[in-house]
C-alpha cells in the first residue's frame, strides 16, 4: 500500500482547487493518546484555526498539563498566526479536549457541530448532572450541517459525520478534510462505532459522504496507532482512502461492512479515558469547579458501560 507523504501535490489537485484554497496544516501528534492535533492557516492572512486540542492528562496520578496546548500556541506565535478560531469535531473519548485553555489565552470562539447537545443529554444522565445545561451553551458557535465559515480567506464547510459519535463532524477547509476518528489511514481502517450512540450503518453512509469529495482532497485524520509500528502518519487523500483503506476497500456493501465492524467493536475494550473524558469535553474542555477545599474532582460511574477488559 502507498499513499503520497504529507508534502505531495498533484496537478490535479492545483486545477480543483486554486492555491488560495489550499490551507497549510501542520499535524501535532501526541503520543500518549495518539492524538493529533491540527493548524490550519491561511498563509496570505496568517489567520489559522486549531483543531482537536489536547490538554495533557494522567490518569494515574490525576494531574492534568497544558504541554500539548502551549506547544501549539508556540508553533502558532513563531509563525506569527492569528487564532481566529477554536474547533472541536466531536466531544472526545480519549483525551481532554484543550478548548477552553486556548479560549482563555487567545480569546478565540470554541465551536463544535450542534448535535452535542444530543450528547450532553446521554452523559448528563449517565453522571446524573440534574442542573447540567445540556443546549451546547459551553461554546460559542454551534455549527449546523452545510454551514460555511473561513479561515482568513479560505472557504469553509461543515458536514455531519456521525456514527462514531452522535455528534461528529468533518471540517472540509479549502482542500482539506478533517475526519476526526471516522477514517484511519488506509491501513488502518475506520472508527469503531459502539460508543453510547454510535451506529455502524450511519458511520457507513458518512464515510461514503467523506469518499464522494473530490479525489485529491487531503484527508486528515484524528489519531493514529501506528500500525505494524510504523511512523505516525495522519495525511492521505480520498483517491487513497478507497484504493487502499483496509474496510472501505473491501466491504463493498453497507451489510458487509456493518458485519465487520460490529464484530470488531464486539473485541474491543473501552478507551481507558471515556468515563475520564466526557465529563470534561461535554463541557467544552473545562475541568469540574474547585469544591470548597479548592481541589477538582472527576466523578466516575461504575457498572455503566459493558465491554472486553483488557
Amino acid at each position: 500500500m502507498h499513499w503520497a507523504p504529507a508534502h505531495a501535490e498533484t496537478a490535479t489537485r492545483k486545477r480543483e482547487y486554486p492555491m488560495t484554497h489550499a490551507p497549510e496544516v501542520t499535524g501535532f501528534y501526541e503520543a500518549r493518546t495518539g492524538s493529533v492535533q491540527y493548524v490550519v492557516a491561511d498563509p496570505a492572512t496568517k489567520n489559522c484555526a486549531i483543531i482537536d486540542p489536547v490538554l495533557d492528562y494522567d490518569e494515574k496520578s490525576g494531574a492534568t498539563a497544558t504541554i500539548e496546548a502551549d506547544r501549539i500556541l508556540n508553533f502558532v506565535a513563531g509563525r506569527g498566526y492569528a487564532v481566529q478560531w477554536i474547533l472541536d469535531t466531536h466531544p472526545h473519548a480519549d483525551h481532554f479536549s484543550a478548548a477552553d485553555y486556548l479560549k482563555r489565552k487567545t480569546g478565540a470562539p470554541t465551536a463544535i457541530g450542534e448535535k452535542v447537545v444530543e450528547v450532553q443529554k446521554l452523559w448528563k444522565e449517565f453522571y446524573n448532572w440534574p442542573d447540567f445545561p445540556a443546549d451546547g451553551s459551553q461554546w460559542d458557535r454551534l455549527f449546523a450541517e452545510g454551514e460555511t465559515f473561513r479561515v482568513g480567506d479560505i472557504p469553509a464547510r461543515v458536514m455531519f459525520s456521525p456514527g462514531h459519535t452522535l455528534a461528529s463532524i468533518s471540517y472540509v477547509i479549502g482542500d482539506a478534510a478533517f475526519v476526526h476518528d471516522t477514517l484511519f489511514m488506509p491501513d488502518s481502517g475506520t472508527a469503531r462505532a459502539d460508543f453510547p450512540g454510535g451506529d455502524a450503518h450511519v458511520l457507513w453512509r458518512s464515510i461514503q459522504a467523506i469518499l464522494a469529495l473530490p479525489d485529491e482532497t487531503r484527508v486528515f485524520t484524528g489519531h493514529d496507532y501506528c500500525q505494524g509500528g510504523r511512523e505516525p502518519r495522519w495525511e492521505s487523500t480520498v483517491a487513497e482512502q478507497k484504493a487502499h483503506n483496509i474496510h472501505m476497500a473491501q466491504y463493498r456493501s453497507e451489510a458487509e461492512f456493518v458485519a465487520a465492524r460490529e464484530a470488531r467493536d464486539r473485541t474491543l475494550p473501552m478507551p481507558k479515558l471515556i468515563l475520564h473524558a466526557l465529563q470534561v469535553n461535554t463541557n467544552a474542555g473545562r475541568l469540574p469547579e474547585p469544591e470548597s477545599n479548592g481541589r477538582r474532582y472527576l466523578k466516575i460511574p461504575l457498572d455503566l458501560l459493558q465491554a472486553p477488559w483488557d
